[in-house]
């Protein structure tokens, strides 16, 4: 998934969200505290979608995932217009120099304490050091401003048509949807997230990474892709770009394409698409009533506690009925 976020100038409360982010990239990167960065996220993404300026903590409170200390920093943040918190990190380079590191696709805060403990603290220094990186860092490095950017809508569906079409050249009973916020209709966004299956393919089959192969191999037979970051038998992670004209120079982008069995496909469909809270409200009301979903199946859960066999699922409607809810369109997933 994309490390950059979607600053959207329509959010009354981006000043908000915006030091909750960087609290949370903190939480992540240099401290390693992964509960402690969900919690920032997700009060960030609820900040997001509330359509009105938050006047107070107290009122931010009243919000679901805001609790006590959120609520404070932004009381502070209200009243000083900083926080004393972020300040700390600000001033300290190796916080910064780590933030920084991590940005580089196949970086993560292992490696980037690791490159500053021995004096790579930017990137361009690290552009000095590339004998240091392994393959995925250094493609990362190399496409480094790209990466950075957002894609604009229009080109994310260029990128789609292509992706799709050579697929279809491999072989038509392949299914494909590009994810995440593109498909809830996202005006930008971080990366190119495709799910795939094949009715081949089934959570009982014996692994077949041609499969998946074939696919990323055609398309870098047609130069949409232009670089391996990693191929294994269900993920494939590259950079992709779409052809350059005599008017309009493109941008490489990164791309993923996760190969799903077919009997999963849509649970995952619905997992990948999103949105992240939108996916634990999902969770929350099918534990309500009696099933437990996730990324692979819905499966009722029985007197004992214990899930049953997964139920059959040919299309997102089908985990809507189960769970009796009316079905949510992408565009309505924006939680």
């Amino acid at each position: 998934m994309s490390k950059r976020k979607d600053a959207s100038s329509d959010n009354p409360n981006k000043e908000f969200c915006d030091f909750l982010m960087e609290l949370a990239n903190y939480e992540k990167n240099v401290n390693r505290q992964m509960h402690k960065y969900n919690v920032y996220r997700k009060a960030a993404g609820v900040l997001a979608k509330h359509p009105t300026k938050i006047k107070s903590g107290t009122e931010a409170k009243a919000l679901d995932g805001i609790g006590l200390q959120i609520g404070k920093k932004i009381d502070e943040f209200i009243q000083t217009g900083q926080l004393q918190k972020l300040e700390k990190i600000r001033a300290s380079d190796t916080n910064v120099a780590i933030n920084e590191l991590v940005k580089v696709t196949g970086i993560g805060p292992a490696a980037a304490q690791k490159f500053v403990q021995d004096g790579i603290c930017t990137i361009e220094e690290l552009r000095k050091h590339t004998d240091r990186l392994n393959h995925h860092q250094q493609i990362g490095l190399k496409h480094f401003d790209d990466f950075e950017k957002r894609i604009p809508r229009e080109e994310m569906l260029g990128l789609q048509e292509i992706a799709y079409n050579g697929i279809a050249e491999v072989d038509k009973e392949y299914t494909a949807q590009v994810c995440g916020s593109f498909r809830r209709g996202a005006k930008t966004s971080g990366d190119i997230d495709i799910l795939l299956t094949h009715p081949t393919f089934t959570s009982t089959s014996k692994k077949n990474p041609d499969i998946l192969k074939r696919v990323v191999t055609k398309l870098e037979e047609i130069s949409f892709v232009t670089d391996r970051l990693s191929l294994g038998d269900s993920k494939f992670m590259g950079v992709c770009k779409l052809e350059d004209t005599d008017t309009v120079k493109h941008d490489y982008r990164r791309i993923d394409i996760r190969l799903i069995p077919k009997d999963q496909y849509y649970c995952a469909l619905l997992y990948f698409t999103g949105s992240d809270i939108f996916n634990k409200d999902m969770r929350g009301q099918a534990l309500d009533k009696g099933f437990t979903l996730n990324e692979y199946s819905i499966r009722p859960v029985g007197s004992t506690g214990v899930p049953g066999e997964p139920l059959p699922v040919t299309c997102e409607e089908d985990i809507f009925d189960y769970l009796d809810m009316p079905f949510k369109k992408p565009s309505e997933r924006n939680l």
